[in-house]
């Protein structure tokens, strides 16, 4: 596997104007990641890399993220067959922040079983003081339970 070299950060014009791939993992060695379908634009997930997973993303051109409830790398639809093709890496300006642009093998990218793991969205209600939960999809791309099996579910409470 080919090892990508990141820089040092050494100074803020650095960081922010050269051609330097000088990312910012967080003191638990994470950066976000925010993942959307290349051709819609459609959000699909929020994720995290560590720096080996950011290596194994660049090297093999599929998307591969830091699962914090298993603590363990994890490549996306290696498991399931729902790989995340990269068309696109990019980072935003102070390097702390990842977004990839990807084309989704078998359409779907959340582990629930819709395609994108922002399935609802959130209706407030002044009235109430509350805020209620809307789906905005309401059929699922696959069956978890068929797809996963006995499979430990990485939601965690």
């Amino acid at each position: 596997m080919i090892v990508y070299e990141f820089k040092q950060r050494i100074s803020i014009e650095q960081v922010e104007e050269s051609h330097d791939l000088a990312p910012k993992f967080d003191s638990n060695g994470l950066i976000p990641v925010i993942t959307t379908d290349a051709t819609s634009g459609e959000v699909l997930m929020h994720g995290y890399m560590n720096a080996e997973a950011l290596q194994k993303t660049l090297a093999i051109g599929e998307a591969v993220y830091y699962s914090r409830s298993r603590k363990t790398i994890w490549h996306k639809g290696k498991t399931s067959g729902l790989i995340q093709t990269v068309r696109s890496i990019r980072i935003d300006d102070d390097q702390d922040c990842l977004w990839l642009l990807v084309d989704v093998t078998g359409s779907a990218s959340c582990h629930v079983g819709y395609r994108s793991c922002f399935y609802r969205e959130i209706t407030p209600r002044p009235d109430t003081q509350t805020a209620n939960l809307t789906f905005l999809e309401t059929e699922k791309v696959f069956d978890p339970k068929a797809l996963y099996g006995d499979a430990p579910n990485p939601t965690q409470l």
